[in-house]
């Protein structure tokens, strides 16, 4: 029964997770392709479906089975009793794994949206190929080191904060029932201040890490073939390492390189972290009502 009760559960997040993912990429799509412009790729998109969707997907199922773990419940009331430590941990390992086991696709997209016109790959698959051919399987997976590091403080301040902040409203909910004298307190948090957690868990979370995502995508995109009217590509091993690319960066862009794209990065990355918790725990409590 309680091994019935676990697949359920990692049933329900990964469902959730996915269908979560997939809201969040489809409303926010349009500020993904500004966020890519500023940061100095060009015109072109794909759907990004095929990477979100699992990612969410392993992310809040990996992420409910660490809190499980740290918290001794499965229930996920008694999770947001967690310490803040604990919380940030454990976002920042699910953000691994999602990481792990979504990159090629992140790659690709990047690739795609960042070839300009005319383009060098038509499609995903094209461009899956000729990867593998020119730089091998691993070359599905460039730029993975910057972007693990990236993500270690990224989903532990998102999920970190964004518990922080449900705690911070449940407390106001709490104080304002007393105040009212409520006979049925209820200090559950409503999906608009869900939505105001996420939103304001995102803007952190990408104000504090946005240069990592700049010089990950620099090395996502190395050695790439684009038409000659979009200017020198970046050369293959055009940077050392992850503090190589950081150095060069400020040294022949100044400060302001490591920040190209930060505002509709934000206004990009807040309102899908907003949509992504809310239609996650709307989801999640719906097929467990279904399921239960």
């Amino acid at each position: 029964m309680e091994e019935s009760g676990q697949l359920k559960r990692a049933f329900i997040d990964a469902t959730a997770g996915a269908i979560s993912g997939g809201i969040s990429r489809t409303v926010t799509s349009p500020l993904d392709v500004i966020k890519i412009r500023f940061q100095g790729f060009w015109r072109g998109n794909v759907p990004a479906l095929l990477m979100v969707m699992p990612y969410t997907a392993i992310q809040f199922t990996v992420l409910h089975k660490l809190k499980t773990l740290a918290a001794g419940s499965s229930k996920s009331a008694d999770h947001i009793h967690l310490s803040p430590y604990l919380s940030y941990i454990s976002g920042a390992l699910a953000g691994c794994a999602a990481t792990v086991g979504s990159y090629p696709f992140d790659l690709l997209r990047t690739i795609l949206a960042s070839q300009g016109e005319p383009k060098v790959y038509s499609t995903m698959r094209s461009a899956f190929v000729d990867i593998v051919k020119t730089r091998g399987f691993t070359g599905l997976y460039a730029g993975l080191s910057p972007t693990l590091v990236e993500i270690i403080p990224y989903a532990g301040l998102q999920f970190g904060t964004y518990d922080t902040f449900k705690r911070w409203t449940m407390e106001w909910n709490r104080l304002r029932s007393s105040q009212l004298s409520s006979i049925q307190a209820d200090y559950s948090l409503s999906s608009f201040q869900l939505f105001l957690c996420g939103l304001a868990a995102g803007t952190c979370a990408k104000a504090a890490c946005h240069p990592l995502d700049v010089v990950k995508k620099r090395f996502q995109i190395e050695g790439l073939q684009r038409h000659p009217k979009y200017g020198a590509r970046v050369e293959r091993r055009a940077y050392k390492n992850m503090s190589d690319a950081l150095r060069r960066i400020l040294r022949t862009e100044g400060l302001a390189g490591l920040y190209k794209g930060i505002l509709p990065s934000i206004v990009k990355a807040a309102p899908a972290g907003a949509v992504t918790f809310v239609a996650y725990e709307s989801t999640s409590d719906w097929l467990e009502s279904i399921l239960t």
